[in-house]
């Protein structure tokens, strides 16, 4: 049984334009009461997030059902995601290694002449407006990975929800502020907005910094544009739109092609096709005797079907497919429905088809879709490879002895992230991940909006050349007060008595 989003007949009046430049003053002035607060004061407003969203579990997870067609399981799973996440986003302020805390002492035999005492550290940049995402309402949502991060380094955060979760959405603020505030944070730390007013006026106010984005390509380019027509421009980050290429040799195709498409028919339909990561594009060597089409509706034909997430989803899921079906070179291999949980649906094509409209390439059916590209034996993949644009993931199944290097060097120019013989459907929160890419898939290829790394998006780097040590802040001070690591005449010095790795990650494959 299917809920009906409450979302349809949901009162809330958005926010105004007044209201939302409000609520970003109370955060300038919590930001300047809180942006020299020890590590171990951050840690402990990050842990009481996370310990009042736990608390509140059944309640928000009940609100989910009730604003999205994901099932408890799902959302459970999610709010688990999100609460390890603050949890190692703590530690990682307790480290200080997001700080990049760097000494060099003076030296009047350094190698270009004499170096004065200069010593540099991260400082965060102000207040962050944050846009929450459709498809994950918890994780990237109201204290999602942009929330989380933004919080670890010391900014004070607004978060413009999305009205496609907008009762869980809500709640969640609460329970965030609840926490923070019971924890000794100063009030205006952390609020939430809705409306398109209360948008506008986050991506254009002066005292907002920065901003983290998560959705479409034609939004978020919206939004990058107009925050780089800002008097003082500012930093975007918007992760707007991938279709995540896989990419099967023959060797592999031949040892395997049936594992393959199995994998394959569950990574590209995990959450009705509605993740970030979600492989939109498989090139396979073209076969006479194999019938794909078949093989991949039989693994199909078992894969349980849900209505997409929103109304507005599904709008664009049925123009997308219904654009990229209709278009010269492009068949159904396997035909899906219009039904309200509609089956997953296979297109087809050749490489030749790709190389004589690359455009093929470019469109993402966010929904349970794909493009199968056949190609002929001896075809260079890393031509084909060449005419994709930025994404957040590229894959290769392909056999262990293989020499692939032309492949993955065109592949490591358009991806953050790159798999080998695993899926993109698992984004898991660790210090290594990478979640971003070139443009389209986000409006700065050089950073990450998963893993602890992503706190670095909200800092900028201050150096105090020649200061006296009573005058320096805690982080660059010798005796080390706040105990983080440091670099000290380019050698690193761990934090003394660092904590030990959080335990209990959730599982790789949650999505995204």
């Amino acid at each position: 049984m299917t809920s009906t989003p409450a979302t349809q007949t949901c009162t809330h009046s958005p926010s105004t334009a007044s209201q939302a430049e409000q609520q970003i003053l109370a955060a300038q002035r919590a930001y300047e009461q809180s942006r020299d607060a020890a590590p171990v004061t951050r840690a402990a407003w990050l842990e009481a997030v996370a310990a009042g969203l736990e608390a509140n579990a059944d309640e928000l997870v009940g609100l989910g059902q009730a604003d999205t067609h994901l099932d408890e399981g799902r959302l459970r799973f999610e709010l688990r995601r999100t609460v390890f996440q603050l949890r190692l986003m703590a530690q990682e302020v307790l480290r200080g290694e997001s700080l990049e805390a760097t000494i060099d002492p003076a030296d009047p035999n350094w190698g270009m002449g004499p170096r004065p005492d200069i010593r540099r550290v991260n400082v965060p940049l102000g207040v962050v407006g944050v846009f929450g995402a459709s498809n994950f309402p918890f994780a990237f949502s109201v204290m999602g990975g942009d929330s989380a991060s933004a919080l670890a380094a010391g900014c004070a955060v607004v978060h413009k929800i999305h009205e496609g979760h907008l009762q869980l959405a809500l709640r969640t603020g609460d329970v965030v502020v609840e926490a923070l505030n019971d924890s000794g944070a100063p009030a205006g730390l952390f609020s939430t907005v809705t409306g398109r007013a209360a948008a506008e006026t986050l991506v254009d106010h002066p005292l907002v910094k920065a901003v983290g984005f998560t959705g479409s390509t034609a939004g978020g380019r919206a939004l990058f544009n107009r925050a780089n027509r800002r008097p003082e421009p500012i930093p975007f980050y918007g992760e707007l739109g991938s279709i995540n290429p896989v990419f099967v040799t023959e060797r592999a195709w031949a040892a395997r092609r049936d594992g393959i498409l199995a994998a394959y028919a569950g990574s590209f339909t995990l959450g009705m096709g509605q993740f970030c990561t979600k492989p939109g594009l498989l090139f396979v060597p073209a076969a006479d005797t194999y019938d794909v089409g078949t093989v991949l509706g039989g693994y199909l034909a078992g894969k349980p079907s849900f209505p997409l997430l929103s109304p507005k989803l599904r709008e664009g899921f049925d123009q997308a497919l219904a654009g990229l079906a209709g278009k010269d070179g492009v068949e159904v291999l396997v035909p899906g429905d219009q039904a309200e949980a509609p089956r997953p649906t296979v297109l087809a094509t050749t490489a030749e088809a790709v190389r004589a409209n690359p455009a093929l390439l470019e469109q993402e059916m966010f929904g349970p879709a794909t493009l199968l590209i056949r190609y002929q034996p001896g075809t260079d993949l890393a031509g084909l490879a060449g005419l994709l644009d930025g994404q957040l993931t590229a894959t290769i199944q392909a056999e262990p002895e293989e020499e692939l290097s032309a492949l993955v060097t065109v592949l490591r120019e358009r991806a953050g992230r790159l798999l080998w013989n695993a899926w993109p459907t698992g984004v898991t929160v660790s210090y290594a991940q990478q979640h971003g890419g070139p443009y389209p898939a986000t409006t700065a290829p050089g950073t990450t909006s998963v893993g602890t790394a992503a706190v670095g998006r909200f800092l900028r780097p201050v150096a105090y050349d020649s200061f006296p040590e009573p005058q320096l802040p805690p982080a660059l001070r010798d005796a080390n007060p706040w105990g983080i690591t440091r670099r000290i005449d380019g050698v690193w010095i761990p934090a003394p008595g660092a904590g030990a790795p959080v335990q209990g990650s959730p599982a790789a494959r949650d999505g995204e």
